[in-house]
């Protein structure tokens, strides 16, 4: 079954609203004008249940289906921009100096209003539909604040399903594989202690700048030779402050970045190791290291027969050709984990074209992808709660 002449009448309404919601992009939990536009639409459609608040700011939106008594299925998308300055110069650019919905939420939320809309017209199913409009997912957690608000037990979801676009996917394909899609992630940072003096006379110094070096080299080794070589781990530093003159050496170094795991034990062993080079290092100096871990999200991992199940439906949207089923995962995390961790479900990515980047100032959503999304949540919420 190709895209729904329903939902291709639908498009120019529903890229409408995708620019709307473009123009005026907010962060993390503060996206209190894009929960009022989801509300108002969602109210609009003449939705059954319309909860605001869950997970603080988030909107789910209750369908119940004309065929009776059944399940409760959940579709999930994400409503936050990100902290960076647009550059792609096109008429409806963010209003928002400094936001921007460079991750395409924006294009993510306008499809899942567009199925809400075409499911509330036509309700053929048993059971409910609930739309989740989720913030925060850039960081903040906002997939765990809703699960942790008793969403799944309020509204009795038994199988949850989320979408991310994917630039260099073509357009109108899907991409999705059973187990680990996305990765664990966790943040450092570390601050060597040292002492400072005068450059000329290191001696009487104890160089926070060296033994940095030497900490950012030890971390490599986590990956190269603590890790199985066939499994996916990454440990990268992306800051090394210390020092502002040439010739004092500073008091302190300042390290911090990332790590990206697709099996959990391996962001464990990751955070074990990392503790043990710093207290080595600072033994051997006879200095303090301190280190900050912040383990954020768990592994997206879908569960192998919803995986199964959802690139069957999107087989019939785009055509089996046009669905990679073992497609490769991303080192990139996603918060639905928290929403997967709780429900069996998937997570599926949608092709956004030759775009930008996610998270690149020139980043946009492909309007022309709205059609297959959209085409994607109707059929899956009608499969999955068929009579």
């Amino acid at each position: 079954m190709p895209v729904l002449n329903r939902v291709a009448e639908m498009q120019d309404e529903i890229a409408g609203w995708r620019r709307t919601l473009h123009q005026q992009p907010e962060l993390d939990f503060a996206v209190y004008k894009t929960a009022e536009f989801v509300q108002q639409k969602l109210a609009e459609f003449g939705v059954d249940e319309i909860a605001t608040g869950i997970g603080r700011t988030g909107v789910v939106g209750i369908i119940k289906g004309s065929k009776g008594a059944g399940a409760t299925i959940g579709l999930r998308a994400d409503m936050d921009a990100l902290p960076m300055q647009e550059i792609t110069g096109k008429a409806y650019q963010s209003q928002t100096p400094g936001v921007a919905h460079a991750c395409g939420h924006d294009g993510h939320t306008a499809m899942l209003l567009g199925a809400a809309k075409y499911l509330a017209e036509t309700r053929n199913f048993a059971g409910s539909v609930a739309v989740i409009f989720q913030p925060a997912e850039e960081g903040g957690g906002g997939g765990r604040e809703m699960v942790q608000d008793g969403m799944m037990d309020r509204f009795g979801i038994d199988r949850v399903f989320g979408m991310h676009n994917l630039p260099n996917l073509p357009v109108g394909k899907f991409a999705i594989k059973p187990g680990a899609i996305m990765a664990a992630t966790a943040e450092f940072t570390i601050v060597v202690k040292g002492r400072g003096g005068h450059a000329a006379m290191p001696h009487t110094t104890i160089d926070p700048i060296s033994i940095g070096t030497q900490l950012v080299t030890a971390l490599q080794s986590i990956v190269s030779r603590n890790a199985n070589p066939v499994e996916s781990l990454v440990v990268t530093v992306t800051k090394f402050h210390a020092g502002d003159a040439y010739n004092v050496i500073p008091e302190r170094a300042d390290i911090a970045g990332t790590v990206r795991a697709l099996k959990q034990d391996l962001a464990v062993l990751a955070e074990k190791r990392m503790k043990e080079i710093c207290n080595g290092l600072a033994v051997a100096h006879g200095i303090e290291i301190e280190l900050d871990y912040d383990a954020n999200y768990p592994v997206t991992m879908n569960d192998p027969v919803e995986a199964v199940f959802a690139g069957a439906v999107a087989a019939e949207v785009a055509g089996a050709a046009n669905v990679d089923l073992e497609a490769p995962p991303l080192m990139a995390g996603e918060d639905f984990s928290y929403m997967l961790e709780a429900r069996p479900g998937a997570f599926i990515f949608l092709g956004n074209g030759g775009s930008a980047p996610l998270h690149h100032p020139a980043y946009d959503f492909d309007d022309t992808a709205i059609a297959h999304g959209v085409s994607y949540w109707i059929r899956i919420a009608e499969t999955a709660l068929a009579t």
